[in-house]
């Protein structure tokens, strides 16, 4: 066994989790990172068994799903619902449960949707007094009360699938706490570091197998660190979207750093990475906006 996840990325033989059969992929991931605790450690070992970002975002995915909601089974895949037609936004959100967990409504943006076990489905419980919304967080199983419809695959990491989800009348089971203060806003955070974690996980496994040098390797599970120090910490609070913040910098600038080093790499890896690099830009302006609440939080 090794005694921590660096010394795992520095000496395990990378697996090769680059299939559609992504129940099976998910299972052998849980069991080769079984002996490690931090959902952050386990996304990085995702990473460093994919054979490209696209396996790596859904193991990083999958493991912030998990520790997000700690109820998830181990074994199973599930999918964040929270986007519909107009948004994320919970003034915009028409799909609703009530109080016995019974959700209808269309999402229309669902990663990993045609293949989730359960959802987790942010809906509409209501409306405060002063006219916003009562957001919940439920639980509800794949099945005939959930119509699952593919969507195209995206220009970048077309591995990851994505679906529209319609529920009508799906019963479901409700979570405790509120939909967006704990589930759907903190999600955006645990997810950023989770795929972060799994990205820098690939990132030392194409190292490796490149052969690049020691210090780039040192650079990778350095910012690896950084990103399993952030995740240790309330993802509400301000001062971790700060710290989020300088993190993607410094990413940003190691990416550009090693960028010489990708021609020593395997020209169909270098190919892919190139292809779904523009993955690490998704939701970047939604990352702006909230480092600059957090800052005005702080002032």
């Amino acid at each position: 066994m090794n005694s921590s996840v660096f010394d795992f990325l520095l000496t395990a033989a990378p697996a090769d989790a680059d299939s559609a059969d992504f129940a099976a992929v998910w299972a052998r991931h849980r069991a080769r990172s079984h002996d490690f605790a931090s959902s952050v450690d386990r996304a990085a070992i995702a990473g460093f068994d994919s054979a490209g970002t696209g396996p790596a975002f859904l193991g990083g995915y999958q493991e912030a799903l998990h520790a997000l909601v700690p109820s998830l089974e181990p074994a199973e895949l599930s999918s964040m619902c929270a986007t519909e037609a107009a948004g994320a936004r919970p003034s915009t959100m028409t799909t609703t449960v009530n109080e016995d967990g019974v959700v209808s409504g269309t999402k229309s943006f669902a990663t990993l949707g045609a293949f989730a076990d359960r959802f987790v489905v942010i809906a509409r419980a209501g409306t405060r007094p002063d006219g916003r919304p009562i957001l919940r967080a439920v639980l509800v199983p794949a099945g005939a009360r959930a119509a699952v419809t593919p969507l195209p695959a995206l220009p970048f990491a077309p591995e990851i699938p994505h679906a529209e989800v319609t529920f009508d009348a799906a019963p479901g089971q409700l979570l405790p706490g509120d939909g967006y203060a704990d589930y759907l806003k903190p999600f955006r955070t645990v997810e950023d570091l989770h795929v972060v974690a799994a990205v820098l996980g690939q990132l030392v496994r194409v190292a490796r197998l490149a052969q690049w040098p020691a210090e780039s390797v040192e650079q990778l599970l350095a910012l690896l660190a950084t990103v399993r120090g952030v995740g240790a910490e309330d993802p509400n609070s301000p001062g971790v979207h700060i710290a989020l913040g300088g993190l993607f910098a410094r990413l940003t600038g190691l990416r550009t750093e090693l960028e010489p080093l990708w021609a020593q790499v395997d020209p169909e890896v270098s190919k892919r990475w190139e292809r779904d690099e523009p993955l690490l830009g998704v939701a970047g302006k939604v990352r702006a906006a909230r480092l600059a609440t957090a800052w005005r939080a702080l002032a």
